[in-house]
């Protein structure tokens, strides 16, 4: 994994796009990043966690790794990168480093159009500059934007806890567009009732995109489900245990009118606040009835489900769950270099792994790849590698090792 975060030239790229260091005796940036990825790779949750690194010698020595910082070291530097020009230079140096890196993996994957899911996630910090989420818990709400074919995060913008899900949902759309590498393209757009504004869905129709936003309940939409007489509900398919209608809607700012398929189901229990024995569910869509029936527009707008497991893979996965600092600019570097270690995992797993292990989580790499009893020795002036796992598993490594020397040849812009 090392070596593929190498040959991808993150080294480079991060001294390139992040501030240099104010002495000569001062670490470049790549000092801190590079062993930052590796440890949410290998499992680290916190600072600390950074120590194992600098105790496997033999490793390091084989990865080039010379230097690793202290823990407190590393957390003077996040604050110092999240200071500097009121966070501008650190966090926009990882935006482009993020950036760079997504051009690269996206360019191999023989896909040129995209479906973003867009999300928010919450972090529960009981940190010195946190703010209370709409949970109630005190933390951060952080926006992550997703590419579903690709499971690459093409953008993230770190918020503060007490931020609206719904605040800048145009603007956020926006920028993962701009991320886009040339020649490639959003085509379609899911999720949830923060994105039900016109301003964004006004901005998506202008772009051609195809979208499914869950609608809100409001006074609009609710007088519109009580509207649909009882004869216009259908089962989309017998023993579904639900069921679903269409009508048209347009809101006050919208410049079209758009599709709602409504789906509702029986209560399972009655709501003291609601006297309606139905769950009703609506998503609000421009895609057309001869493009997605209702139930295929269900079907495909549940596929957003996999925002949120991408969600807990860079969460759970990767040490995301738990923020360092009590700064929030801080944590903002911290969780931005986070979701570069995922996206490198996923472009590792997907470009120099065996097909059959696409869909592994990191937890499952760590069990199958990392957690594997080796020693490294050096002979005739060769640093020697000896695992403990059968010629099976030895050839499965033999070919990742080759497919990443084979890439690091090929990447370029």
């Amino acid at each position: 994994m090392a070596e593929f975060n190498h040959g991808i030239e993150i080294r480079e790229l991060v001294d390139k796009y992040l501030p240099q260091p104010r002495s000569n005796r001062g670490f470049t940036p790549s000092v801190f990043v590079d062993p930052l990825v590796l440890m949410h790779g290998s499992g680290g949750v916190s600072l600390e966690d950074i120590r194992e690194l600098k105790y496997e010698e033999g490793l390091m020595r084989v990865i080039g790794e010379r230097q690793i910082p202290s823990p407190d070291a590393i957390g003077k530097w996040l604050k110092r990168m999240g200071e500097e020009s009121g966070g501008q230079k650190g966090v926009l140096g990882l935006d482009k480093v993020r950036e760079k890196i997504n051009q690269r993996l996206l360019k191999r994957d023989g896909i040129k159009e995209y479906t973003l899911d867009a999300d928010a996630t919450e972090i529960i910090a009981e940190k010195n500059d946190a703010n209370y989420t709409y949970k109630g818990n005190k933390g951060y709400m952080p926006m992550l934007g997703f590419l579903y074919e690709a499971k690459l995060c093409i953008y993230d913008e770190f918020r503060e806890g007490n931020a609206s899900p719904a605040f800048g949902q145009k603007d956020f759309y926006t920028a993962c567009k701009n991320r886009m590498p040339r020649g490639k393209q959003i085509k379609a757009f899911r999720a949830d009732s923060a994105s039900y504004q016109a301003e964004l869905i006004n901005t998506l129709e202008e772009d051609a995109v195809k979208w499914g936003i869950t609608a809100a309940h409001d006074k609009a939409v609710k007088a519109l489900i009580k509207s649909i007489e009882e004869g216009m509900w259908h089962e989309p398919e017998r023993g579904c245990g639900y069921e679903i209608a269409e009508t048209v809607h347009c809101m006050n700012k919208t410049d079209k009118s758009f599709r709602m398929v409504i789906k509702r189901e029986i209560r399972k229990q009655p709501d003291i606040f609601d006297e309606d024995r139905y769950f009703h569910h609506v998503i609000a869509t421009n895609w057309l009835e001869e493009e997605k029936t209702g139930y295929e527009v269900i079907q495909w707008h549940n596929q957003r489900g996999d925002a949120e497991n991408f969600n807990k893979e860079l969460k759970g996965g990767f040490g995301m769950e738990r923020m360092p600092c009590g700064q929030t600019y801080a944590n903002a570097v911290f969780f931005r270099i986070g979701v570069i270690a995922y996206n490198l995992f996923i472009g590792f797993k997907r470009l120099s792994c065996p097909d059959s292990w696409a869909r592994h989580t990191i937890r499952t790499f760590r069990w199958k790849m990392i957690q594997v009893a080796e020693r490294i020795v050096s002979h005739a002036g060769q640093v020697i590698i000896k695992l403990a796992v059968d010629i099976k598993k030895l050839a499965i490594f033999e070919e990742i090792r080759g497919k990443i020397f084979e890439l690091s040849l090929a990447w370029d812009g």
